[in-house]
């Protein structure tokens, strides 16, 4: 027994006119010396001439371009070949050689989660504004966050903010904040604290920033007495390496939602941001925040890490730390259970399992809840996205592999109270790719990273074959009646 599920027929499709300005730095030191030196060997006329050309092709693709090709000036103006600075033109033409187009969501733009949105002003009754993230993938296998806005109404319809062409990264702030317990505490799990790390730590307040912590270790450096050991360096590597994983990024206030992008910045996640679960968590007091569990990629290894924001301007991104992280998948509860953050995750990439911690950033404790059991889910089953809290109980969408690697959606239901306790479980995919929906990047794929309920309805965004989104209603209380009565 499977209920009905409806396709709106809506669509979020890759536009591949949506690009950034990236830096571009070829080959080696050396090329990138050449290159100004070619630009500053031009007449102040063929400068003017040659900026203007620029500005002409590329300018009204962007916002903010000049104030780009400063920036990214002054990255490569080191290698200079003189100490005197060029004038503002001659920077902006150096600025526009070390400058490339990035289409972020040429390959796809899929794998979309869906929360409620922190400003529901203004709005009919009965009506919900919504924030969409969805991965966007280009050039490369890039991934990065983007977001779309829109309204349910009181009867279900949809729809959903236009986008334009612009897109805008945020800043990334350089002086964020760190809270000595938890830099600690992850240096221990690591094996890198020491007595030069409690050294360079002691000093600090209990809330330190990166300047504070980099003038630490400058004074570290200076009071030793001899060169440093091997230890030593490895110590003073990991303390750099951390604080580069943990971040900050603010976006201009005036830049509408859906031309923010969260684009990789610290070098876990060079190679892509990937499947964000986002989740609005009321806390204790009432007060909400916006979690969003995501796995960091390198090229070579996968890092979980967990972004948070209150507004979708400012974004904090944390390493998530604990023997209990592992592997992609985790997707955390929108409130704590018995006073503590709870998570279901992925542990060994076949099986879910569920966590629980005293500490939203790091997970020592986990459990076993489900394994394969159908068909359609042998090869593997995960989570698609954070449970919702309902009536009946913690209600949790799970992707499941079956034969030629055809990805399903299916549903299970956890007891409210106790929800490492299974108390419901379809036997049957609750949403299987039709013959619309399995072509594409990755064929024979529906899969979502978070859904919510609206009126009656649980409203589940989903994406085709890792290429394009939609979203599908289903009618919460007929789910609810399947699961209950399929039971575990």
């Amino acid at each position: 027994m499977t209920p009905t599920v409806e396709r709106t027929g809506i669509k979020f499709l890759p536009d591949s006119t949506r690009v950034l300005l990236r830096p571009f730095l070829p080959g080696n030191d050396q090329r990138v010396t050449k290159v100004i030196g070619r630009v500053l060997s031009l007449s102040s006329q063929e400068v003017t001439e040659r900026l203007h050309a620029v500005m002409e092709e590329f300018g009204g693709r962007h916002t903010g371009t000049e104030n780009l090709f400063e920036t990214h000036y002054k990255k490569v103006a080191p290698l200079g070949l003189t100490d005197r600075a060029p004038d503002r033109e001659r920077r902006l033409l150096i600025g526009s050689y070390f400058t490339s187009e990035y289409a972020l969501e040429c390959a796809a733009l899929f794998n979309p989660s869906i929360v409620p949105h922190p400003d529901q002003r203004n709005l009919p009754p009965g009506a919900l504004r919504f924030v969409m993230s969805l991965r966007a993938t280009g050039e490369g296998h890039i991934s990065s966050i983007e977001f779309r806005e829109g309204v349910f109404g009181a009867d279900n319809a949809i729809s959903v903010e236009p986008t334009n062409r612009f897109v805008n990264a945020p800043e990334v702030l350089s002086d964020p904040n760190f809270e000595k317990p938890l830099f600690r505490r992850k240096l221990d799990e690591m094996g890198f604290r020491n007595g030069v790390t409690d050294e360079i730590l002691d000093p600090l307040p209990d809330d330190f920033t990166l300047q504070q912590l980099g003038k630490s270790i400058a004074t570290r450096r200076r009071r030793a007495s001899q060169r440093p050991t091997h230890e030593e360096t490895r110590a003073l590597e990991c303390i750099h390496w951390l604080a580069r994983s943990n971040y900050e990024v603010a976006f201009n206030p005036k830049v509408p939602l859906s031309e923010r992008i969260i684009f990789p910045v610290s070098d876990n996640e060079s190679n892509g941001i990937e499947d964000a679960r986002f989740v609005q968590f009321t806390d204790d007091d009432g007060e909400k925040t916006y979690y969003a569990t995501y796995t960091a990629y390198n090229g070579k290894v996968i890092l979980p890490q967990i972004l948070e924001t209150k507004d979708f301007l400012n974004f904090k991104v944390n390493t998530l730390n604990g023997r209990a992280v592992q592997n992609k998948g985790m997707a955390l509860f929108p409130r704590k259970i018995d006073g503590r953050y709870a998570m279901i995750s992925r542990q060994d990439g076949e099986n879910l399992f569920i966590m629980s911690s005293d500490n939203v950033h790091f997970w020592e404790d986990m459990q076993p809840l489900l394994r394969p059991t159908y068909p359609w889910e042998f090869m593997q089953l995960g989570n698609c996205g954070s449970p919702i809290e309902t009536e009946a109980g913690w209600l949790l969408l799970t992707h499941g592999v079956g034969a030629m690697r055809k990805y399903c959606i299916g549903a299970i239901l956890l007891d409210r109270d106790d929800p490492g306790k299974v108390i419901g479980r379809l036997a049957e995919p609750l949403l299987s790719p039709n013959q619309n929906e399995r072509e594409g990047y990755v064929p024979n794929v529906v899969y979502t990273c978070g859904a919510l309920v609206h009126a009656g309805k649980l409203v589940m965004p989903y994406a085709m074959s890792d290429s394009a989104s939609s979203i599908a209603i289903v009618a919460l209380d007929e789910l609810l009646d399947c699961l209950l009565k399929s039971g575990t």
